[in-house]
């Protein structure tokens, strides 16, 4: 791959026109709210008008940056091994969602508070109408995984490489977390690092981008399918049986994610570049 030298003012311009595209998203999300429109429906719709407001305002970079931004997607660095493994960790780290979850409740980690009435655990999988689900599939399975991938994984980590892995990993994490709400940092900042270390590894953007479209195509499943309540009586807690259950699940998850990720480690070290 042709190395290639980001600049600061590049760098500025990217993340400038990235914040600029999500304030607009977010100005017009909200009309929409207020117009009677449904608020997850409201926020796909928002969503795209970021790529059109990225295109213009990053015009002017096209010229010096399509030959980078084609490397990051060449189709000699994608293969169907790399491209199931990415998969399968997209699938690991959506269930190590789940099972921290169920742990949190079963051991009073995560609570909906004393007052609140004691329910399930009760799920029903319904899902939304076929358009509503299919706008949500191309918002936050296709749409939000390249721009983001794009914007902190080939400018952010990129601009920062020199420093070394984990420092470019992690800042470039931590940026990546800032652009989401606080409420889910936490999570943003772990998969962050996990689709830069990707990144790194591969040096290329199709492992972070098939893990990170992964993830969010099942988060939409969530989403738009699935209902559940679980608020067991503080009495109750800790429920050590469906704690250690997904805690034990948690550990497994974990050590299938190392060795998924030495298999990819150890293919990139003898792929020819």
């Amino acid at each position: 791959m042709t190395v290639h030298r980001i600049s600061r003012t590049t760098l500025v311009a990217v993340l400038v026109a990235t914040t600029t595209a999500l304030i607009f998203r977010s100005w017009l999300q909200v009309s929409l709210v207020q117009r009677g429109l449904d608020s997850t429906l409201a926020a796909d719709l928002s969503y795209l008008v970021a790529p059109p407001v990225l295109a213009i305002l990053l015009f002017p970079l096209w010229s010096t940056e399509k030959q980078f931004l084609a490397d990051q997607f060449r189709c000699t660095d994608l293969s169907w091994r790399l491209a199931l493994q990415a998969l399968a960790i997209g699938v690991l780290l959506r269930l190590a969602w789940w099972s921290q979850l169920v742990a949190g409740v079963a051991f009073g980690v995560y609570s909906a508070g004393e007052t609140a009435t004691t329910v399930g655990p009760s799920f029903s999988f319904q899902c939304a109408e076929p358009a509503v689900v299919l706008l949500g599939f191309v918002v936050m399975a296709v749409l939000v995984p390249v721009i983001e991938e794009v914007a902190h994984r080939a400018y952010v980590q990129s601009y920062l490489a020199h420093r070394g892995a984990v420092f470019a990993v992690t800042i470039s994490a931590l940026i990546f977390t800032i652009f989401h709400r606080p409420d889910s940092w936490m999570l943003v900042f772990f998969a962050g690092l996990i689709f830069g270390a990707l990144y790194w590894l591969t040096k290329s953007l199709w492992a972070s981008l098939i893990v990170h479209a992964t993830y969010n195509g099942l988060i939409q499943i969530d989403w738009r399918c699935l209902t559940g309540r679980w608020n067991p009586s503080s009495d109750d807690i800790p429920l050590m049986f469906p704690g250690i259950v997904a805690t034990a699940a948690m550990v497994m998850i974990l050590t299938a994610l190392a060795a998924l990720f030495l298999k990819i480690a150890t293919g990139a070290q003898s792929a020819p570049r």
